[in-house]
């Protein structure tokens, strides 16, 4: 049953549906990875030398080079336009390239159209799996880097991922060509071994076994693809061992095994195997973590004695901005949503080292206000400036860069991630990469890890919730994932917190400590920007507050101000009550 060829189809399968993994780590769903291995299979087929002259290892290693780079090439030229696109149109876009791709190639004369072209075989079981072995590896080594953290971030949440400061355009672009140069190692390899290739290798179908065979493996663990390919590939072979010829099994199991994976088991066959949710918490003990006061044995170090062996800067530290300089400022900012008035002529001044309440009735414009000053929303009218940006004019990403950090409305969490890669992603802005020492085993490498492991426990250990770092961060009481919440800000090293609604979810003592820690926070340093309801809460915690009612500012001052103003007892209570 295990004759040589079907040893090469097995690794053949494996690298296939690595190149459909490479873009589903990333949350993205493309079907244009059968065009990249057309293209390359061809390319490789004429450019490479023959290996009659110039033997087999220099044909195929020459043809490799080819199908990668043609593979990597068609992957940036069809993912610079098709990056915007999600879910089923980015699938039908690449659906659309990789069946452009196949009716080019029929219709070619070049490639013999329809009837195919030979090529010599050069790749043998050896070879296919030192290659599948080589793939899974690079896939492997980039699973616990910042830039699998940044993937996986994506997958989970792209608006939670852009606001910890991930160039999601970037990183999908990035996901998107490594899955093009996998799958023209794929077209490559598959060219040398069939000794006959034709386009109709390269159809729907096989685009569709290629995804079958990710998502059954597993999408989100990095041998998924190996146990999905060799468990479709070896069907056949069991069928024929069995006796059984009919056509339809294969196809039949495949999509049974793809609907008992979608409703039963979302990880696929790896999901059987044992694996760790990623890098341990380091050591209890570290000290005030994330902008705090550092541990007294290690000054530089945001963790305590228990990380005196690290780094004195384990991550990189942001320029705090000066006591009472502003940080941030809205001058007349109005929203508009169609006939609603969301904003009207707000004005809002923020300064280093204090503590801001928002607060106002539901649908006042809290949380407009918010997105406007990350970013996340233009003005309809008026300037906002922060950290000396024009947010409306700023990516996302890049207003986080400059120092802002946000939790949301309702918790967003990055849920099949644990607790530690939630916060150690809220901290990509200060971390170094890793992925390519990973791959040469360098000691920095390990080092580096090992210092952002140790900022991240020390962020949970100050918001109180690193006896839970291991845990999915989905798992948790919705009190706890507001704290975890609140560490993967602190992660940042921000210069702007903005708390929106963190109290939700916590009783009385956990929303006194909340209050706790961030007047902590702002003794350290930071600007906090406080949303709550709990108006007890923001009048104990907060230097000056603001009312917003129907968009507008009606109070602004002082707590003790603001509480017996007559216009915000109006708003919460009624006119009646003043």
């Amino acid at each position: 049953m295990l004759t040589d060829s079907t040893l090469v189809f097995v690794a053949l399968a494996g690298i296939f549906a690595f190149s459909f993994y490479a873009v589903l780590v990333a949350g993205q769903l493309s079907l244009g990875q059968a065009g990249f291995a057309a293209l390359a299979a061809y390319a490789s087929a004429v450019l490479a030398p023959d290996p009659g002259e110039a033997g087999d290892a220099v044909t195929l290693a020459v043809a490799l080079a080819i199908g990668v780079g043609v593979g990597v090439v068609a992957a940036v030229l069809l993912g610079l336009p098709t990056m915007r696109l999600r879910g089923v149109f980015l699938a039908i876009a690449t659906l659309g390239f990789a069946e452009a791709v196949r009716i080019l190639l029929v219709n070619a004369e070049w490639t013999g159209g329809a009837q195919g072209m030979s090529v010599p075989k050069v790749v043998t079981p050896g070879i296919a799996w030192a290659l599948l072995a080589l793939v899974a590896y690079l896939f492997w080594r980039q699973g616990p880097t910042r830039y699998g953290r940044a993937l996986a971030a994506i997958r989970e949440d792209e608006l939670a991922a852009r606001t910890t400061g991930i160039d999601v355009g970037a990183h999908r672009l990035a996901a998107f060509v490594t899955a093009g140069g996998t799958a023209g190692a794929y077209g490559a390899l598959t060219a040398f071994t069939m000794r006959f290739i034709d386009p109709g290798l390269f159809d729907f179908a096989s685009a569709i076994d290629g995804l079958v065979m990710a998502v059954v493996g597993g999408s989100t663990v990095w041998f998924g693809p190996v146990l999905g390919g060799a468990f479709l590939t070896l069907v056949p072979e069991i069928q024929r061992a069995a006796g059984l010829e009919a056509g339809w099994i294969r196809p039949f199991l495949a999509s049974l095994l793809l609907l008992a994976v979608i409703l039963f088991r979302p990880g696929g066959l790896a999901s059987f195997f044992p694996v760790g949710r990623g890098p341990r918490p380091a050591g209890r003990g570290t000290a005030r973590g994330a902008g705090g006061d550092a541990a007294d044995d290690d000054p530089g170090a945001p963790g305590a004695s228990g990380a005196a062996t690290e780094p004195a800067h384990p991550h990189r530290r942001r320029a705090r901005v000066a006591a009472g300089d502003v940080v941030a400022r809205l001058t007349g900012i109005s929203k508009d949503y169609g006939g609603v008035h969301a904003l009207r002529g707000v004005d809002l001044q923020l300064r280093a080292g204090e503590v801001v309440g928002l607060i106002g009735p539901n649908g006042a414009g809290k949380t407009t206000c918010v997105n406007i000053l990350s970013g996340l929303v233009p003005p309809s009218d008026g300037t906002a400036e922060v950290l000396g940006l024009d947010p409306a004019r700023t990516p996302v990403h890049r207003v986080a860069a400059a120092g802002v950090a946000r939790t949301f409305q309702h918790a967003k969490l990055f849920g099949r991630l644990s607790v530690l890669d939630n916060v150690l992603a809220g901290a990509h802005l200060v971390t170094r990469g890793t992925f390519l020492r990973r791959l040469l085993w360098l000691p920095s490498a390990r080092r580096d890890e090992r210092a952002a492991v140790v900022h991240a426990t020390a962020c949970l250990e100050r918001v109180g919730i690193a006896d839970k770092a291991g845990l999915a961060a989905g798992e948790l009481s919705y009190g706890d994932q507001r704290r975890v919440e609140i560490a993967r800000a602190l992660a940042a090293d921000p210069a702007l917190v903005i708390l929106d609604e963190p109290a939700a979810g916590m009783n009385r003592v956990e929303a006194a400590a909340l209050g706790e820690l961030i007047t902590s926070l702002a003794a350290d340093g930071l600007t906090i920007l406080l949303i709550e309801h709990d108006v007890g809460l923001v009048m104990r915690t907060c230097d000056r507050v603001t009312v917003l009612d129907f968009g507008a500012v009606i109070a602004s001052g002082e707590p003790a101000h603001v509480r017996d103003h007559p216009d915000v007892v109006a708003a919460y209570l009624g006119t009646e009550a003043v």
